[in-house]
């Protein structure tokens, strides 16, 4: 089965909305036409038409009802069996839409509507559901994925930017912190720094970032002892929503805060309007922590040591304490043979990235994301979550070079299915997707914690005696051999 996808439209996005119209129109429609050059279906469900229909602006709805128009409509869709007879309206609309998710009519759906992103969250359907750049990426890199240069991001001091503090993109900061600009300005004189991307030479996202010790970090006096990491501004501009600008600040956090000794790292974020940021920073272990003024403080346990497990399982072990993972023996261990051009495109950081920024502190790129995801016909179905994934690079290094830890296991042979499990994790192109889909399929969604200190060659492992022939596919790995490559990669 190929990997063509039917999206689900919701009609916020067919209506210009504010001061993101032209983003979200530039990306609307480049989102369109990449789905109707490679052929996935853009589809309206009923429960939209009707909400249109009781908009009281007769000009926006008529427009709105024109436009809508080019996009078939959902057919004998089962009823809704969320809604009630007290369910209002507009609820019973957004219900609609994700039940209609719910039930497979659809691969995904497409909304601005952060209502119904926390919704589907609820429901268990958020990796389902998309913004329109996220869906703009998604198309990109499963029809671009030649084109698509991976980002990266750059740490300057802030004086380095007072120039550009006028530009629009610090329009919303100022919004909702009144004294934004004499702020920047002050700690730009204190040499404060902050790691920023840009996007064709244009500021698109900027975190600025402090060590503080013993600090107090919310309303209620409570301190965090010793040096503590603080993302004191965290902003990624919409036009570049979605390709994971937001992680790769965070990886940067967490390589910044192990090289600094900081056992936490912590920051205060808007409930409302920096919802989507909430979501990653929980995502990736943090956890809440009281408020600060209309704030909520978000604080990550970052030990220079891994805790004790505790019976925490092998994924929240991760997710709480990344980049620390759980290596006991209820852990399996696999090594995990891949081939050159994908070891590129998974783990471009590879072979430069051995610090965070190498020229001096003051400049270096972040290649690629943690979550990412590898497709194979290996014929193991003993990979599961928390499992750790030990690369092997064939052909020419044919070398162990990195770690990963596993959260998701599927075998498929649904192309569709394999596009949207890989979606917000990887740049495998339509095309590599479809050819694998012409068999069972293995996807391993995961997590890369690190690239070996030092990468442990085939010779290493065969006269260690981890293995005794080639590495063509999957194989396990018991404790002491995975043990010996650790050392191995640390001499």
């Amino acid at each position: 089965m190929t990997g063509r996808l039917r999206f689900l439209l919701d009609t916020n996005i067919l209506i210009p909305l504010q001061d993101s119209s032209r983003v979200l129109e530039n990306s609307l429609a480049a989102f369109v036409r990449l789905a109707q050059e490679n052929g996935h279906q853009l589809m309206v469900h009923p429960a939209s038409i009707e909400d249109l229909n009781r908009d009281t602006d007769e000009e926006r709805r008529t427009r709105t009802l024109q436009r809508i128009r080019q996009y078939p409509i959902l057919q004998n869709l089962a009823p809704c069996e969320w809604n009630t007879p007290n369910t209002s309206s507009n609820e019973a609309c957004d219900n609609s839409l994700l039940y209609a998710l719910f039930c497979d009519a659809a691969h995904a759906l497409v909304t601005e509507d952060r209502g119904i992103h926390t919704k589907a969250r609820q429901r268990g359907l958020e990796d389902r559901v998309y913004f329109i750049q996220t869906a703009e990426d998604w198309l990109r890199r499963l029809h671009e994925t030649r084109q698509v240069i991976l980002p990266n991001i750059q740490n300057v001091p802030l004086h380095n930017l007072t120039p550009e503090l006028s530009m629009d993109f610090f329009d919303s900061l100022r919004e909702g912190y009144p004294g934004f600009d004499d702020w920047f300005r002050d700690k730009a004189r204190d040499g404060r720094e902050a790691w920023i991307y840009r996007e064709n030479g244009i500021l698109a996202a900027i975190c600025i970032y402090q060590i503080q010790a013993n600090e107090t970090v919310n309303d209620a006096r409570d301190i965090l002892p010793g040096a503590a990491l603080k993302l004191c501004t965290f902003k990624v501009g919409e036009t570049v929503r979605g390709r994971k600008i937001g992680e790769l600040f965070l990886k940067a956090a967490f390589r910044y805060a192990t090289e600094n000794n900081c056992e936490n790292i912590f920051i205060t974020a808007h409930p409302e309007r920096q919802d989507f940021l909430i979501r990653l920073l929980k995502d990736f272990g943090f956890e809440e922590h009281g408020g600060y003024q209309s704030d909520t403080v978000l604080i990550k346990q970052h030990p220079k040591t891994p805790p004790p497990e505790n019976g925490i399982e092998p994924v929240k072990y991760l997710r709480r304490f990344f980049p620390h993972y759980r290596s006991d023996s209820v852990v399996r261990k696999f090594l995990v043979p891949i081939q050159p051009r994908y070891h590129k495109i998974l783990f471009p950081d590879c072979q430069q990235q051995r610090e965070l920024f190498p020229s001096g502190g003051r400049s270096g790129h972040v290649g690629n994301a943690i979550k990412l995801a590898y497709l194979c016909h290996a014929q193991t179905n003993s990979i599961q979550p928390g499992s750790i994934l030990l690369f092997y690079r064939t052909i020419d290094q044919m070398a162990v070079t990195s770690l990963g830890v596993v959260e998701q296991f599927e075998a498929s042979d649904n192309g569709a299915k394999i596009a949207g499990l890989v979606s917000r994790r990887t740049v495998y192109s339509i095309d590599e997707i479809d050819e694998l889909a012409k068999e069972i399929t293995k996807v391993i969604l995961f997590r890369l914690v690190a690239h070996l200190p030092k990468s442990v060659s085939y010779k290493r492992l065969k006269n260690d005696g981890v293995i005794t022939g080639p590495i063509q596919s999957i194989r396990k790995v018991p404790d002491a051999a995975f043990a010996q490559i650790l050392s191995a990669a640390r001499q």
